[in-house]
């Protein structure tokens, strides 16, 4: 705890420095319990972000390539990913990845934070795509409250095709918490749906964005 704790000060030093970010909503996290962060999704960088400038620890999923990368880079990611709580998932690999939500319930159930993107991946052209129902599962299953998050100008930090990260302003606003009901692991695909249709409703009046019905067609996990 005492190096996450080092190197998420230090980043959210490094961004509140570089970028001068505009926070909202802060007071908004749950003290203390288990609770559910759900961002839009923009730039590889937003998981590094809500990490660093959240209240309170929040794990988030992984590409497996950021733990596994050979050199003195992938060493230096691999401490970093681990450092903050990150969850490795194989890409494409389904079972991986409702592995990965069993790991996000154990998290929870522990009473601490979790990040998820109901995207399922990032926005390349900055449409706000439907949402996938594993934040619904994992909200109906835990009872926990979910955080949306709306992360505005974060996809000028990295441009497309470009390894360099380029400082700018961003926002960041995090939204009242959205309660439902408990019901465990046991409920209906149309429950799901609809609290996760829900949670995507709250994420689009913080971030504006223009919105699509259909899913991102990514299979990644980012």
């Amino acid at each position: 705890m005492a190096l996450f704790d080092a190197i998420r000060w230090t980043t959210r030093g490094l961004i509140s420095g570089t970028c001068r970010p505009t926070v909202i909503g802060l007071e908004n996290v749950p003290r203390e319990g288990p609770f559910i962060v759900a961002p839009n999704h923009l730039s590889f960088l937003d998981s590094v972000i809500v990490q660093a400038l959240m209240p309170r620890p929040v794990a988030f999923f992984a590409k497996a390539e950021y733990f596994t990368t050979g050199g003195v880079k992938g060493r230096v990611m691999k401490s970093f990913f681990e450092a903050v709580g990150s969850i490795p998932v194989e890409r494409g690999e389904q079972a991986a990845s409702v592995q990965a939500l069993k790991t996000l319930l154990d998290i929870l159930e522990a009473g601490n934070g979790i990040g998820i993107y109901p995207e399922g991946t990032r926005s390349r052209d900055g449409i706000l795509y439907r949402g996938r129902t594993g934040v619904g599962w994992l909200a109906l299953t835990t009872g926990a409250p979910v955080i949306p998050v709306g992360l505005i100008g974060t996809q000028n930090l990295q441009p497309a095709g470009s390894n360099a990260v380029k400082p700018q302003h961003f926002t960041m606003k995090v939204g009242e918490p959205l309660y439902f009901e408990k019901t465990g692991p046991d409920h209906s695909l149309p429950a799901r749906r609809q609290v996760t249709d829900r949670i995507m409703d709250a994420i689009a009046e913080l971030s504006g964005q223009q919105r699509s019905t259909s899913y991102n067609q990514s299979k990644s996990i980012e």
